[in-house]
Formats: C-alpha cells, structure tokens, sequence
C-alpha cells in the first residue's frame, strides 16, 4: 500500500510540474491572427503587449537554455507582421511593447537571488536584443557594455555592432547619430572588452559610415599594442584583422594610422623573437601567421611590390635577418624605416630627444615559471 502511496505521489508530482509547464507556455493563436492582419487597432495593440510582456517574463523565469532558445525564436519570429501594410503599425507597437518589458526584466534580474540566475537572465534578455536588430533598443544594450561579466559585455557589443545593426545605422541620419553615441561609450569601456568582443568592435570601426569610426579602430590598435607591451595579449590573431583594416586606411591616405600599423606589426614580430622560449607552441604559429600573412597582403601592398624576406627568414630560423628586415621596413634608433618615409609619420618623441624613428622597443618577457 505504501508503495502504491508512493508511486501515485511521484505521477501527481510530474503531472504538476507538466501541466504548470505547459500553462506557462506562449500562447501565440491571438498574436498569430494579428500577425495576419493588414490594418491594426487598439486592440491588436494589447494583443501585441500582452504577448510580448508574457514572453519576456517568461524568459526571465526559465532556467534552462534550450527551452530559452525556443522561446527566444517564437518572440523573433513573431516580431514582425505577415501583411505588407500593417508592417509599421505592428513593428512599432512591438518595438514599444519590447522596450519597455525587456527594461523591466532588467531591473528585475538585480532582484534574483543567485547569481547565476542572474546572469543567465542578462544573457539571455542580451541575445534577444540581438537577435530583435531594432535600434529604438540599442540603449538597453548599451547600459551593460561596462557589466562586470565579460560574457555580458561580449553580448553587449554584439547587440549594438552586429552587421545587421551596422547596416541599420549607416541608413539614416538618426541612425548615424546613435553610431556616434555607440562609438563614445565603446571607446569608454574597451580595455574592459575580450578580444572576440574587441574583434566585433573593430568590424564596426571598419564599416560604420560616421566621423570617429578609425578614431574607434586606432583606440583598438592602442589596446592591442597595450597588451603587448605588458605581454598579456591574447588571440594574437585578432591582430590580422586590425593590422589590415589599418593598412587599408594608411593606402587610403589617412596617415594618422601609419603609427599604429607599424608599431602593432613591430610588437607582433618582436615578440615572436623574444619570446620563443616562454610562448607556446600555438601563441607561435599565431604570431606566424600574423607576420607572415601581413607581410603578404599589407606590406607588400604598401610597398608596392611583392614582400617576403620575413616569411623566407621564420622558414629558416634566421632571426638576424628577420630584425634586420623589420629595421628596413619600420626603423632603427639611427635611421628612418622605408614605410614611415614613404607615408611620412613618425613614432612620437619629445621635444629633447626629438621625433623617434623606431618603433618601440619591446620590453623582455616576464620570467618563465616553474613547470610551465
């Protein structure tokens, strides 16, 4: 009899936890039908709202990732109408209706009590603004672009520099005012930023089409060059895509970057030599790939012709010869380098030592630990 007791105990317990599972399912029938109409009144409005301020607050609620995925892909694919005419009437009740009950579910978040419930709900509230691509919510994402969780802050910066959003800014002078905006506060808060985040950030410096997207792609160089300089770099191979956005800029005649390009390369290069015995094996063939990749598609589009004296010299082990082609290209203490001649810059000085014609010198590794 116990038994029995028991087992009808266990079968109540899962049909509770089913069916309060499926009453909290999204129901979509109403938002559906609207979603089929061609013009909209009050109460498709309401329809709108309701709908998306039970889904949010559902998403909040869920903790498991896959049942937030499928929630996140019926909210997207219900952000939008199915009719032609009723296209604006319906994107905008729902970027409204989204607005305010994704700020809500924000704050709410700072209420829960473990922490990871919290950044889970971020997470996830992030991704969908992601996935929305509406520029009326760029600012919910914009607040977390300085959050203390550096996978918030990733999803942060995708939300307001994805390409989709990007394309979106670039089309209208509002829009354009808001990449303003998105440029200082990612200017502000980018030695806090990972490199897949800085990655993203540097894809927006390169194709936003507003004043300030090469001072955002120069203050990345800064970071990197940073990062070098005290040996904390990492994912070395971001610095492809930076040195060649640099590049590409320096041949289009913005002469301001000719600094960072060398400087950048030049750390790239000493720090292959300085550090063959405390970099690993992957750390080195990164750096490889850098130097040889950049040597071939920027180099020698500067220099205007073929380059590849620093490819032939990594081949055989010749780290003479390889200083001695980063002296001709960028510089010595005694002579100027043929790219700063060719581009006319230089690397700074003062007004005693007068202007350098070197790059920086990198400092020598940090000790090598035991067992490492």
């Amino acid at each position: 009899m116990k038994s029995k007791l028991a087992v009808f105990a266990v079968i109540t317990a899962f049909l509770c936890i089913f069916l309060n599972s499926a009453s909290r399912a999204v129901d979509t029938q109403e938002i559906g039908r609207v979603r089929d109409k061609g013009v909209l009144d009050s109460q498709d409005f309401q329809i709108i709202d309701n709908f998306v301020a039970e889904a949010v607050q559902e998403m909040v609620e869920m903790r498991d990732f896959t049942s937030i995925s499928k929630l996140r892909t019926t909210i997207l694919t219900y952000s939008s109408s199915n009719s032609e005419s009723a296209t604006a009437q319906y994107s905008d009740q729902f970027t409204k209706s989204a607005n305010k009950y994704i700020l809500s579910a924000f704050e709410q978040t700072s209420g829960l009590n473990a922490e990871e419930r919290q950044f889970k709900a971020k997470l996830n509230l992030l991704m969908l603004v992601d996935g929305l691509e509406d520029v009326q919510l760029l600012d919910l994402a914009m607040s977390h672009l300085n959050d203390a969780n550096a996978v918030i802050r990733y999803w942060a910066v995708h939300c307001v520099a994805n390409p989709g959003i990007t394309a979106k800014l670039n089309s209208s002078e509002t829009g354009k005012v808001k990449a303003r905006e998105i440029i200082k506060a990612l200017s502000n808060g980018r030695e806090g930023f990972s490199p897949e985040a800085l990655g993203l950030i540097v894809d927006f410096a390169a194709n936003i089409d507003v004043r300030g997207g090469t001072d955002l792609l120069v203050k990345a160089a800064d970071v990197r060059i940073s990062q070098y300089a005290d040996w904390s770099v990492e994912n070395e191979l971001l610095d492809i895509k930076i040195l060649k956005l640099l590049s590409d800029k320096l041949r289009e005649g913005d002469l301001g970057v000719g600094q960072r390009f060398a400087q950048l390369y030049s750390y790239a290069l000493q720090r292959y030599v300085k550090g063959s015995d405390v970099l690993s094996e992957n750390q080195k063939s990164q750096l490889v790939s850098i130097l040889v990749e950049i040597e071939m598609s920027s180099v020698s589009k500067l220099m205007d012709m073929p380059q590849s004296t620093i490819k032939k010299a990594i081949e055989q082990g010749e780290y003479t010869v390889l200083l001695r082609e980063h002296d001709r290209l960028f510089g010595s203490e005694t002579s100027a380098g043929e790219l700063p001649s060719k581009f006319n810059f230089n690397y700074g000085g003062n007004s005693n030592e007068g202007e350098r014609t070197a790059p920086v010198v990198l400092p020598e590794p940090p000790a090598k630990k035991k067992g490492e």
